[in-house]
């Protein structure tokens, strides 16, 4: 075997926020760590790939990389350099020449990268892909400035570190029980030359949100995107009932009467889970909710909505807008829009920008205009990967 790659994921972080390790956070669709794996299994000159994980990250693990021809992955340590060893020890019975050690979380590595540090690996033992400092550099102490610091001949490194396998291997094994920065540190500790190639501005560590998005950005800014546009649409109407509390979108409205239905008759929110739901081609509300079922009698109907969003999470989808109308001559909306649109935005878990709700009267027409009942109307954009058209018979 030439060249293998070891991608450590092993990190627990979430400072992104949630309850996932960044490297299964979802970026365009798929999981961080899928796509930093996927560079490296496209690219032509990797012969191998073995990723590191963290101890209780085997499910998570499995769902993100689900389909990809791989070895089992590794456990790894408490710390990244016990990841690292512990991935060149699984490497050792491949013996690859030579082994590029990345961080999981730098999922915009692109072939051109990996083809710069494996030619370097052509006439050195140890590659670090670099990007020279250009911002001026300030010592601080507390909160004061305590000093500047020269920028010439510094840079900022990144991976993918390209060594000399069995090198690389024999300065871990060196450097074991001390901290080192990363494997540059390490090889250099063992007395290793490593050479400077150029690196990439795109392809920086996913460490914050705002990464995450600029990430994201990125993906459809070079038309890298996996995910496709769909829109769906949705329409409940629910009659008045005097023994009812009245509820819309979530939330209780002080009015005479409520509305009629099997479960609590929140119009506002059938109309948008119809809309989440026939955006991803799943039928209607009805279909997974039967107005039959006593199960679903007089429940709150936000568990319907979180039960579309969970659909559409579990297909790598993602929510891009709603838009709501309320039609009916009474109770008025306008004064509680803004708590609705917030409270919608909390049952889905996005932004309330991406909420929009308005409401309007038939004129004293139809059967809202004889109040007799509330209509709501909804639209869903929905992104979800795209996948290949078939066609049934």
């Amino acid at each position: 075997m030439q060249t293998a790659a070891l991608i450590v994921a092993a990190g627990s972080g979430t400072r992104l926020g949630g309850d996932l390790p960044k490297q299964y956070l979802h970026l365009d669709g798929q999981p961080v760590l899928r796509r930093t794996v996927l560079a490296f299994l496209e690219h032509p000159r990797i012969d191998h790939v073995q990723v590191v994980i963290g101890a209780g990250q085997k499910d998570l693990y499995d769902k993100a990389i689900a389909g990809l021809d791989l070895p089992p992955p590794v456990i790894g340590g408490e710390t990244r350099q016990q990841s690292v060893a512990a991935g060149l020890a699984a490497l050792a019975g491949s013996a690859p020449a030579h082994v590029l050690i990345h961080d999981a979380a730098r999922a915009l590595i692109d072939h051109a990268l990996i083809t710069r540090v494996c030619d370097g690996l052509v006439s050195c033992s140890a590659v670090l892909p670099a990007l020279p400092v250009v911002d001026s550099l300030s010592r601080v102490e507390g909160l004061q400035v305590s000093g500047t610091q020269d920028r010439e001949g510094l840079v900022r490194a990144q991976t993918p570190q390209g060594f000399d396998f069995l090198a690389i291997t024999a300065a871990h094994r060196k450097a074991a029980g001390q901290a080192m920065s990363d494997d540059v540190a390490v090889a250099r500790a063992a007395g290793m030359v490593v050479q400077v190639v150029q690196g990439s501005e795109d392809n920086f560590k996913i460490t914050v949100a705002e990464d995450l998005e600029r990430a994201e950005f990125l993906v459809r800014q070079k038309g890298l995107s996996i995910m496709e546009t769909r829109t769906g649409s949705g329409f409940d109407v629910h009659r008045f009932a005097s023994d009812r509390a009245l509820m819309l979108c979530g939330l209780q409205v002080p009015h005479t009467h409520g509305l009629a239905g099997h479960s609590d008759a929140d119009v506002a929110l059938h109309a948008i889970t119809d809309a989440v739901l026939g955006a991803m081609a799943e039928g209607d509300i009805g279909d997974h909710f039967p107005p039959d079922d006593a199960r679903w009698k007089g429940v709150s109907s936000d568990i319907f909505l979180r039960y579309a969003m969970s659909l559409l999470q579990l297909r790598g989808g993602r929510i891009n807008s709603i838009d709501l109308t309320i039609i009916c001559e009474a109770p008025k909306i306008k004064p509680y829009r803004q708590a609705m649109r917030h409270n919608v935005a909390a049952i889905l878990s996005v932004p309330a920008r991406r909420i929009s709700i308005k409401a309007t009267t038939t004129e004293q027409l139809g059967f809202t205009g004889r109040r007799e009942g509330i209509a709501a109307q909804a639209t869903a954009t929905v992104e979800l990967p795209r996948e290949p058209d078939t066609f049934e018979a």
